[in-house]
């Protein structure tokens, strides 16, 4: 392992890897040694990916096409992960939905359906199909992408706000199980950034203004490789991005 391909070697699970953060960190671990295995429901845009990695110069990706929200679908990915490499070193669940921006009495029993399949049960099922994987590995390492949403309720986000409140619970039991293991997961708020999402919520904001999620691929390279503690509280891009302003000054 080299200093500047510190994840060489490793194999790298990113869901909602064709766009936005999830496809900022497969960039970014590709880019520091990983081999990654991209899941998001667009094969033609995670063609688009691994045609960006390939001309980077790094390794094809492993692509996996799938709706997160179908039932069966993280457990035949575990047993395919299973079968090809034996185990799984970083895991990086980007993938999310904002879902209705609406009063809570104004919400469709569909969408309130929808929201919690992909934001939450998908969360559990993920955990559920990969935690063999991961502690077949060395230095396990899981990063869930969370919100300030989750804490600070706001009119109208109900859908949103509520999942990602129930995956920082998920995530804290589920690393609270495994505090005698050599598995660790840390919860990741990006803050406010350039992305589609940000775009559906928020359509009047002027995007130039608003990070590009590339500047978050670092971070996720430096978690992956983290003495991480359980995680008792969310790491915050914003607060990392000031500290590592501060340190380069």
């Amino acid at each position: 392992m080299s200093a500047d391909r510190p994840l060489s070697d490793r194999i790298a699970l990113v869901t909602g890897a064709s766009r936005g953060i999830g496809r900022a960190a497969a960039l970014s671990m590709a880019e520091a040694g990983a081999h990654i295995v991209a899941v998001a429901r667009t094969q033609g845009a995670l063609e688009a990916l691994d045609d960006e990695l390939r001309r980077a110069g790094h390794a094809p990706a492993t692509l996996v096409p799938m709706d997160i929200a179908e039932p069966d679908g993280f457990d035949q990915l575990g047993l395919a992960l299973h079968q090809r490499f034996g185990r799984l070193d970083i895991l990086v669940h980007a993938a999310a939905i904002l879902g209705p921006i609406t009063p809570v009495f104004h919400i469709e029993p569909s969408h309130w359906d929808r929201v919690v399949a992909v934001n939450l049960t998908a969360s559990y099922r993920l955990i559920r199909a990969m935690e063999p994987l991961l502690r077949a590995a060395a230095a396990p390492r899981a990063i869930f992408l969370t919100s300030g949403r989750a804490s600070r309720p706001k009119a109208f986000w109900g859908p949103y706000g509520v999942t990602k409140a129930g995956l920082e619970h998920l995530v804290r039991t589920w690393a609270d199980e495994l505090e005698q293991t050599h598995v660790r997961a840390v919860l990741l708020d990006p803050s406010v950034m350039r992305t589609r999402m940000r775009a559906e919520a928020m359509p009047g904001e002027d995007p130039a203004q608003l990070p590009d999620p590339s500047e978050i691929g670092p971070l996720i390279v430096e978690l992956a490789q983290a003495d991480l503690g359980l995680p008792t509280a969310s790491v915050v891009f914003e607060d990392w991005k000031r500290a590592a302003t501060r340190a380069s000054a």
